[in-house]
């Protein structure tokens, strides 16, 4: 079996029509980003390609719950770093973890968890993962040392930025 990489990460720049009239990244677009990072970092380093899955077998994730924490801002032109993990799954659900950093990760611009739901686009009802699903999950899923919720979660980054 391969050995998969659990963290993955992405360059983007921040695009003019994406930001506020301070040139700062509006706030509704960073979960853009990281959902196309997320979606491209699936197909380059996994072979997951989440759009044909949606296509051919009718299933697909939907965004459950949202947290997101804005740590500083992400500038017009600015090219950052999109680095995003999966902190655990279950039959019917993923929690993902992702980080906006600044071009060489020295300044942590936003965390974000997202839990996804499975999802059967042609019952419209949420859906058991499959068996090759579950396996290739436990084998990307990287949790963190100890449970802790999304604001201690901050905290903790915070004090060790």
């Amino acid at each position: 079996m391969a050995h998969l990489k659990k963290v993955l990460e992405s360059p983007m720049k921040i695009r003019f029509h994406d930001c506020d009239p301070f040139n700062h990244l509006n706030n509704s677009r960073y979960l853009d980003y990281i959902m196309t990072a997320r979606g491209d970092q699936l197909a380059d380093h996994y072979n997951l390609d989440i759009y044909k899955l949606a296509r051919e077998q009718g299933v697909g994730w939907v965004i459950a719950q949202t947290q997101i924490s804005y740590l500083a801002p992400a500038r017009l032109m600015e090219e950052v770093i999109i680095e995003t993990q999966l902190l655990s799954f279950s039959e019917r659900s993923l929690h993902l973890e992702a980080f906006m950093w600044n071009h060489n990760k020295s300044h942590l611009k936003a965390v974000v968890w997202v839990k996804f739901v499975h999802y059967n686009l042609i019952t419209q009802k949420s859906h058991s993962h499959d068996e090759s699903l579950m396996n290739f999950f436990s084998q990307i899923v990287n949790p963190l040392q100890q449970e802790t919720g999304f604001e201690q979660r901050i905290k903790s980054l915070k004090a060790t930025a």
